[in-house]
């Protein structure tokens, strides 16, 4: 795992974020447009381009990054959406 991820704090539930290229900033498993992981991505790939985030007490929410030019786009997502990124990251909350 220390190949491929360095340790982050203070961005819970994410413990790790992955590496980077030197030349582009890119991550290590993208080529092109396409993920070479794509089936086994971690947590913060799949929640791409959102991002979970504690407030106080245990309420979490959802924010969006900029970067990605597919927000905005297409449909609306539905509540269920976000609930099932919510489990796919419970594991990772305690």
């Amino acid at each position: 795992m220390e190949e491929f991820t360095v340790q982050v704090v203070g961005h819970e539930p994410y413990a790790y974020e992955m590496k980077k290229t030197p030349e582009d900033k890119k991550c290590v498993f993208l080529d092109g447009n396409s993920c070479k992981i794509y089936a086994v991505r971690p947590l913060v790939c799949r929640f791409y381009p959102f991002q979970l985030s504690k407030g106080k007490g245990q309420k979490y929410s959802f924010s969006a990054t900029a970067e990605c030019l597919g927000v905005g786009k297409g449909e609306p997502l539905k509540k269920e959406f976000f609930e099932n990124l919510f489990r796919q990251a419970c594991g990772t909350l305690e």
